[in-house]
C-alpha cells in the first residue's frame, strides 16, 4: 500500500488575487443581467470562488450586529427581477348578440351550424363529440 501524499506539480502554485482585482470582479458580477459564471470564465476564475468572494464582501459590508444569525445569500443575476404587480382596469367586452358560425364539409355534403355565443361551452362540447 502506497501512503505517499500526492503533491501538486512543481510549476503549479496557488494563485493570489489582489483586493482591487477581486473588487472589480465582484462589481462586474453585481451588474443587472450579468452571469457570475460568465464573469468568472472571462477572467479565468472558478465560479464557486467568485461566489465565495461576493458572500465575503457582503458579510464585510453588513454590520454584524444588524443580522447576526441571518445567512447571506448571493442573488441570481442570470434573470431579471420580477416586476411588481400592477392591476389594470380593463373595459368590459362589448355585449354582442352574435352567433358562432360553423361550416363542416365532407365530400359533397356541407353542414352549416349557427350557435348562440351565450352557449359557447355547449358548442365546444358538440365539436369535441363530432371530431372524435
Amino acid at each position: 500500500m502506497n501512503t505517499n501524499i500526492a503533491h501538486p506539480p512543481a510549476g503549479r502554485q496557488r494563485r493570489r488575487h489582489s483586493p482591487e482585482f477581486r473588487a472589480s470582479v465582484i462589481q462586474a458580477c453585481l451588474q443587472p443581467g450579468v452571469s457570475i459564471a460568465a464573469v468568472a470564465l472571462a477572467n479565468g476564475l472558478n465560479a464557486n470562488m467568485v461566489r465565495k468572494w461576493i458572500i465575503e464582501e457582503r458579510k464585510r459590508s453588513v454590520p454584524a450586529q444588524a443580522h447576526p444569525s441571518r445567512p447571506v445569500s448571493v442573488p441570481d443575476h442570470g434573470s431579471p427581477p420580477a416586476p411588481a404587480f400592477v392591476p389594470l382596469a380593463l373595459p368590459a367586452p362589448p355585449a354582442t348578440s352574435g352567433a358562432i358560425q360553423i361550416e363542416l364539409r365532407r365530400g359533397e355534403a356541407t353542414v352549416s351550424v349557427s350557435w348562440p355565443l351565450s352557449a359557447a361551452a355547449e358548442c365546444a362540447q358538440l365539436l369535441r363529440e363530432l371530431l372524435r
